[in-house]
């Protein structure tokens, strides 16, 4: 990636205005895997954060805001950027596809502007590069104090004390503070001892976080910085028990943020300390904010919006934050959302596939395990029971204000039609507007992406309204429909073809009689298409003639992620017992650098 530290562009930017004063230091701390609901100032009563609880008094509350993404790397590369991970075709977990050199992270406009930055010390930012040159420092030691004295700091502290892996086996402990009986269990998960006892321990884990958050604070008193220092708290996303992390309710996306302006600087917010702002914000603003704090106009390729500082914008009226869930390590999936705290609407572009799990990983927690014990013997209904099964509808729409909980999905509701409709529409204007490269499925990364996937779907070749609209109609899951979807599956366009087949598999037995227009699919040139078209004739009820298909082609040359892809499908239609016992020999079992084809077979042999 080219670095802007060697071009003029960057200072350009820098308001003139503030060259004559003082700049005001940045930290911000990030704690992991912790939704908003699990801190005391957030409303949670049995919760012990006395420094969150009293960072939110000295400063403000933002009570609406969101990770775009409810996981790590791509919710960092949002933030690091400016833009959203679907648009510089960073949504898939750990997937270190390139990206555009037009996207420069926040931290080298910062740099360029005068500023020492230092991160402590988590990246994982998702993108091909090397994560840590970005930062003056960054490592388990970097520290602002290191910085040259007469230079502003812009300083992260990432909190790892309350990431998932916390409550795994490797780390047994019983709870300290709470007992699994006093628990206020919220209704979305069911009461099971091990729930339970997971609750108690992560209140114990929240707690330790806290603790650390006070200790970046008390440093910083101590330095005699607080006063010229503005502080950022929030965490990376929501978890971390069942339907939290991964998951585009606000247990996996709602975060605590908030944000302590000194007075020396109390021109750069319009918010009074110990204050609670209900406008919404996300990931997307915070690199927009950073540059803003530092009188850095936003450059061109950053999508999201200035809320503090002299570049400050204020909300549209219709403000809505983007969500967005593809694949999680092994397990693939498409999911996007738009919600400003009171609605929350979400589109499922696979309906047909269960609702959990969205990843192996999370099974190191017992309470998980327990779970997905009490589904399978039977023991679950209502929600909890639905938690692990297709939902069959694409849509959701909750009415949080009423059900913050998210239980009761009003997209059925003709009451709440007109809202469905509206939020629909809004839906897809806000992907065709970030040109979204989720709409291409990343089997189709490695032929299409030259240079970059995002290059591709930005070009005038791809006709991207087009293909949104295609994709909606495929997951309407109506045969009136059946005429759009036999001329896509016959388009030279191979993401047409694509969704062609998604549609025609949703529409599953109803469609039956046209199976023999997907045939000539199965011989497609990508095999991502030739997985999807079989999968398709499966759910028409030609299974045999899929199975074989699908069993064949697994040893054809194909990329990584169009294995990984074909595995997955394979384990959905529960066919992964009768593939030859040597079809890995000779494979590269490694996507984009990660194991995940490795670690598949491995927990689907457990």
């Amino acid at each position: 990636m080219k670095s802007p530290m060697k071009t003029p562009l960057i200072f350009f930017a820098l308001s003139l205005s503030l060259l004559a004063q003082d700049r005001p230091n940045i930290i911000w701390i990030t704690s992991e895997d912790n939704s908003a609901h699990w801190i005391g100032c957030y409303g949670n009563k049995q919760s012990q954060t006395p420094n969150i609880d009293a960072l939110a008094k000295e400063g403000s509350l933002f009570e609406n805001a969101f990770s775009n993404a409810p996981v790590c790397a791509v919710a960092r590369a949002t933030i690091l950027m400016g833009a959203y991970s679907p648009t510089m075709g960073t949504q898939h977990m750990r997937s270190r596809h390139a990206i555009p050199q037009t996207y420069l992270p926040n931290v080298e406009y910062l740099r360029a502007a005068g500023y020492h930055c230092t991160n402590n010390n988590k990246t994982d930012y998702n993108f091909k590069g090397n994560d840590n040159s970005y930062w003056d420092e960054s490592s388990g030691k970097a520290h602002y104090k290191n910085r040259p004295d007469d230079k502003p700091f812009y300083a992260v502290f990432n909190i790892t004390s309350s990431h998932e892996s916390s409550l795994f086996d490797d780390k047994p402990a019983e709870p300290k503070r709470l007992k699994p009986e006093e628990i206020d269990l919220p209704p979305y998960l069911p009461d099971l001892p091990e729930i339970r006892k997971e609750m108690a321990r992560y209140h114990d884990r929240i707690t330790d976080m806290d603790a650390q958050v006070g200790k970046v604070l008390d440093e910083l008193q101590k330095a005699g910085l607080a006063d010229s220092t503005i502080v950022i708290y929030c965490s990376d996303h929501g978890g971390i028990l069942p339907r939290g992390k991964r998951y585009l309710e606000n247990t996996g996306v709602k975060v605590p943020f908030i944000v302590r302006v000194p007075k020396k600087f109390k021109n750069l917010s319009p918010f009074n300390a110990g204050g609670r702002v209900a406008e919404p914000i996300s990931f997307v603003d915070i690199s927009a904010t950073l540059l803003s704090l530092a009188g850095i106009e936003k450059p061109a390729q950053m999508q999201g919006r200035p809320f503090l500082g002299p570049k400050r914008v204020e909300p549209a009226a219709d403000e809505m934050e983007f969500l967005y869930a593809d694949r999680f390590d092994e397990l693939y999936g498409l999911r996007r959302g738009l919600t400003d705290g009171k609605w929350k609407y979400i589109r499922n572009f696979n309906p047909d596939f269960p609702t959990a799990p969205y990843s192996f990983y999370q099974f190191g927690q017992p309470g998980w395990r327990a779970f997905e014990k009490a589904w399978l013997d039977g023991k679950l209904t209502g929600i909890h029971k639905a938690l692990w099964e297709a939902p069959g509808s694409s849509e959701q729409l909750y009415d949080l204000s009423a059900d913050p909980w998210e239980i009761n999905n009003l997209a059925g509701d003709p009451a709440h039609a007109e809202k469905l409709a509206a939020l629909r529409d809004q839906l897809k204007a806000t992907m065709k507007e970030a040109k979204d490269t989720g709409l291409v499925p990343e089997p189709l990364f490695a032929a299409l992406g030259k240079p970059t996937i995002a290059t591709y779907v930005q070009g005038n070749d791809f006709n991207y309204s087009k293909i949104a609209d295609l994709a909606f109609t495929a997951t309407e899951i109506d045969l009136k429909n059946l005429p759009l979807l036999k001329a896509a599956i016959a388009s030279s366009d191979s993401t047409e073809r694509y969704w062609g087949a998604v549609g025609f598999r949703l529409l599953g037995e109803k469609a039956a009689a046209e199976a023999v227009s997907l045939l000539p699919l199965l011989k497609d040139k990508h095999p991502g298409i030739r997985t999807a078209a079989a999968q398709a004739l499966f759910a028409m009820g030609k299974k045999d003639i899929a199975a074989k298909a699908l069993i064949a082609d697994v040893t054809s040359e194909m990329d990584t992620s169009s294995l990984l892809n074909l595995l997955n499908t394979l384990r959905r239609l529960d066919l992964l017992d009768r593939l030859p016992k040597n079809w890995a020999k000779g494979k590269n079992m490694k996507a984009d650098g990660q194991d995940y084809i490795q670690r598949f077979n491995q927990r689907t042999k457990e």
